[in-house]
């Protein structure tokens, strides 16, 4: 069944304001369905049109007197137009904000290049202090609320824009920073982030028919990255190819390669969105021009596999 992570992520936490003393800050848009708190919850909803930086600063000031805050709107202008008010009054002092950032990666292409947040982990990635999420159905969405709730520091949860395909049961579970490893394997690694887990949990069963035995591994945490994880596989596999809807330059595959050319250097090949700037169109068109499809996935595992066969030659 296909459901917005997005807004099933809203719907908990205004179930969770009955039992948690947490605020709203709200730019003008509808991105995580939690219209309705201020309706329940006047005194704890603020909205601010749109005027992010604004949004962003009073958050901090409101975190600084002591409150809990989420702050919702689309991650294009949370990492990009509040970047410095990201960086310097929420990340610096090490706030209680988190900022729920909807509408990330190619999902959002019927809206436009302006709106289509492809660069919005590598930006934030690069600033001390922030822990980057990305649930990969509406399951972990709606588990993550309460981890959320109880989190202390900057927090930054990206969401797609459209509903995505449920890949988890009512038994999951996550811990903040740390890897769930979703299948086991020896020949290579699928590393993926968000909803786009899913691609990779098919391309694996591809593999699987053409005797290839793939791990696979949700990295929903992007930052701090689980590099125990990370290194485990590698050595188990040898190979590892990442998958996830932000640019290649600087977000999941750029982390892991990081990560590993300290501890374990071995063949990674990274699918993402390739250096363009996103554009209008249809999701699936704009993922197949970016070679992110399950074929994409399949054959660049067998790349990676070639590579470490040829290493060890």
């Amino acid at each position: 069944m296909n459901e917005s992570i997005r807004l099933r992520f809203g719907k908990e936490l205004i179930k969770q304001a009955a039992e948690n003393n947490f605020l709203i800050f709200n730019a003008d848009t509808k991105s995580c369905g939690i219209e309705k708190f201020g309706e329940m919850y006047p005194e704890r909803n603020f909205t601010f049109g749109i005027a992010e930086q604004n949004l962003m600063a009073a958050a901090a000031g409101a975190a600084l007197s002591g409150e809990k805050v989420f702050l919702a709107t689309f991650a294009v202008f949370a990492s990009m137009r509040a970047c410095e008010q990201v960086r310097t009054f929420i990340c610096y002092p090490k706030l209680d904000v988190t900022i729920l950032a909807s509408h990330g990666g190619l999902q959002t292409g019927a809206d436009g290049a302006s709106h289509i947040a492809v660069e919005d982990i590598s930006i934030l990635r690069s600033i001390p202090n922030i822990t980057i999420v990305e649930p990969s159905d509406y399951i972990a969405g709606e588990l993550l609320v309460k981890k959320a709730i109880d989190f202390h520091g900057p927090l930054y949860i990206r969401f797609p824009k459209e509903a995505t395909p449920c890949i988890h049961d009512k038994s999951y579970n996550m811990t903040i920073g740390k890897a769930n490893i979703i299948k086991d394997g020896h020949d290579v690694t699928l590393i993926a982030s968000g909803w786009i887990l899913s691609k990779a949990i098919e391309a694996a069963d591809i593999l699987k028919s053409k005797g290839i035995d793939a791990a696979v591994i949700e990295m929903h945490t992007i930052k701090p990255l689980d590099n125990e994880a990370v290194l485990n596989t590698a050595k188990r596999t040898g190979a590892i190819v990442t998958i996830e809807d932000n640019t290649i330059l600087g977000g999941l595959g750029s982390a892991v390669m990081e990560s590993l050319s300290d501890t374990y250097p071995i063949p990674v090949i990274r699918i993402g969105i390739l250096d363009q700037f996103g554009e209008s169109g249809i999701p699936d068109l704009l993922y197949k021009k970016n070679k992110m499809s399950v074929d994409n996935i399949v054959d660049a595992a067998y790349r990676a596999i070639d590579l470490k066969e040829n290493r060890l030659k």
